[in-house]
């Protein structure tokens, strides 16, 4: 068995059947395997071939340097939020983004559970510590958000403190806009079965069963309050000036092209190829509106 830890199955309902997941059985059972790329309702049946993904998304990435030429010589600052659930590919998603560009002017932001003192700082703080200066362009691999959805689901805030994030975080979004920062807030959706079978996947990969957390088990049985905790985020923080963009991430290949297309279709930058760039996929690339209004979402 890969890592130390052993992992008990965890009993589950999904699509109103009850089923047993053992984790450490290293056979993916067939309930996951024949539903993980379709659930949440994924509109496309087959992965993007890995031969179109490579081509298109290197035709993308030089967009993206000269994303960087362009912040450089204006002066211009980046910040794009990462979340989603574990396993919905945040961490692929931003390396499919900042592969080719600069990393003097590029960097991520993954920041660990806060320590005292920033326990008692202002609840930003610790963010907008990081946030770019002139020419920057930072991505948060998950940001202020985890007080959105993990803190209360998990019970690592109060309620109090949660309705209070709710009610000042689009007020703190605001400021971040009227700086003058270009800001980007993507939701990487996933649907259940998929996500057991990356966990699965996860488990079972010596390069990757580090990945994979009590923390992640634990939260096996909390998908529908993770659900109720993402939907109220995206109806409370949705706005205009810090809108949502939620990604359908089933197939990643899919997800990191539309997300990177999203990007370099709002950024007005010097050498603009659009031909390159081409259309976004409506089907894989959804408002915050649009997404809850869809009875097929996970």
């Amino acid at each position: 068995m890969l890592g130390e830890a052993h992992y008990e199955p965890v009993e589950l309902e999904i699509g109103g059947t009850r089923r047993t997941f053992d984790i450490d059985d290293p056979v993916l059972p067939d309930w996951i395997d024949k539903k993980a790329f379709s659930s949440g309702g994924f509109p496309y049946d087959d992965k993007l071939s890995s031969q179109d993904y490579e081509k298109t998304l290197e035709k993308l990435q030089v967009e993206l340097v000269k994303v960087q030429f362009w912040m450089q010589a204006k002066g211009r600052r980046v910040i794009a939020v990462f979340e989603g659930r574990d396993a919905a590919g945040k961490g692929g998603a931003i390396q499919a983004t900042m592969a080719n560009m600069n990393p003097r002017s590029a960097r991520i932001v993954a920041l660990t559970k806060p320590t005292e003192t920033e326990r008692g700082q202002w609840y930003y703080q610790r963010y907008v510590a990081t946030f770019p200066t002139a020419g920057e362009f930072v991505l948060f691999d998950r940001s202020w958000y985890n007080r959105a959805g993990v803190e209360p689901v998990m019970g690592f805030c109060t309620a109090e403190q949660y309705e209070h994030f709710l009610k000042q975080t689009p007020r703190f979004e605001k400021m971040i806009v009227e700086e003058g920062i270009h800001f980007f807030k993507f939701w990487l959706n996933i649907g259940h079965e998929m996500q057991l079978k990356r966990f699965h996947d996860r488990r079972h990969d010596p390069l990757k069963c580090w990945k994979l957390s009590p923390m992640d088990i634990a939260a096996l049985k909390k998908w529908d309050d993770y659900s109720e905790k993402r939907d109220r985020m995206l109806k409370e923080t949705d706005s205009n000036h810090a809108p949502w963009t939620v990604v359908r991430a089933n197939d990643k290949r899919r997800a990191r092209i539309n997300l990177v297309r999203h990007i370099l279709t709002t950024l007005d930058y010097d050498g603009k190829d659009k031909a390159v760039i081409g259309d976004v996929d409506d089907r894989i690339v959804q408002t915050a509106a649009a997404f809850l209004k869809d009875d097929k979402r996970a």
